[in-house]
């Protein structure tokens, strides 16, 4: 497995795109995602506090009511364009496993400040660094 991190939100190509870049910040791995959910990565990372609980709020608060603890996030695969995500979540000493989209998963693990983690064989998918910077 190889950790990410969220470098940034960008427009891509016209498109919103989460930019996970690993702890060295040599690979980024671009996640085309909706403006809903840019807005929901971006808000936990400039400290916006929404005044209603938005849909990652509703399912941290939906996840520890009921007794579970969120432990990890993972992008799993990409089928075509779309890539798969599951999340890791402690309850009662058993593990769950949710399917879930990984923007979805990414704005959870940054309001529960848990890790994001890409399964090693999506490594191709990802770009150098050093190529990004010289555009």
């Amino acid at each position: 497995m190889v950790e990410l991190k969220v470098k940034n939100v960008a427009i891509v190509d016209g498109d919103f795109s989460v930019l996970l870049m690993d702890k060295d910040e040599r690979m980024v791995l671009p996640i085309v995602i909706g403006a809903l959910e840019a807005h929901n990565i971006i808000m936990p990372i400039q400290g916006v506090t929404p005044p209603r609980p938005m849909t990652p709020d509703l399912l941290k608060s939906a996840i520890e009511a009921l007794g579970g603890v969120p432990e990890k996030v993972i992008i799993t695969d990409i089928k075509g364009d779309t890539y798969n995500a599951e999340i890791y979540i402690k309850q009662n000493g058993k593990e769950i496993i949710l399917d879930s989209r990984p923007s979805d998963a990414i704005a959870l693990a940054l309001r529960c400040n848990i890790p994001i983690l890409m399964k090693r064989r999506l490594v191709e998918f990802t770009y150098d660094m050093s190529d990004i910077e010289e555009q």
